[in-house]
């Protein structure tokens, strides 16, 4: 079965609507993200360090949101940090190289990854303990 642009805004307008939904109570978003953590597990190779991207994007919301607040700025600046290197387009090796292009976003993720693992691993179990 080929996707056809079509079908693939189609099927984006259909998960739109319902993200319109779903946004207006915050432990469902939180309920995909987690959905989005096993998920990204699955990826061959770089899956297990984007697992770990929706959790952290969860633990900065809380710190912002003031829900979660047991955890040092310089921890959140360091993810804030690695999210500006992946979304800007100034990239050490540009993404438009088939592979290789995702290697220093890959690199950076990892990076911060690490540095902040204690306390993602401490949010997740305020997260999970809240549910």
């Amino acid at each position: 079965m080929e996707l056809s642009m079509e079908k693939a805004k189609a099927l984006l307008e259909t998960g739109i609507a319902e993200a319109q939904e779903l946004i207006k109570e915050p432990s469902k978003v939180d309920e995909v993200l987690i959905q989005m953590e096993n998920k990204l597990q699955e990826v061959p190779a770089i899956g297990e360090t984007l697992s770990d991207l929706p959790l952290m994007i969860s633990m900065v919301k809380g710190y912002i949101t003031k829900e979660y607040t047991e955890v040092s700025s310089k921890v959140i600046a360091t993810m804030v940090g690695a999210f500006l290197y992946l979304v800007k387009k100034k990239d050490v090796i540009p993404d438009s190289i088939p592979i290789i292009g995702m290697a220093d976003d890959l690199g950076v993720l990892g990076l911060a990854l690490k540095m902040c693992e204690p306390e993602l691993a401490a949010f997740k179990a305020f997260r999970d303990g809240k549910r």
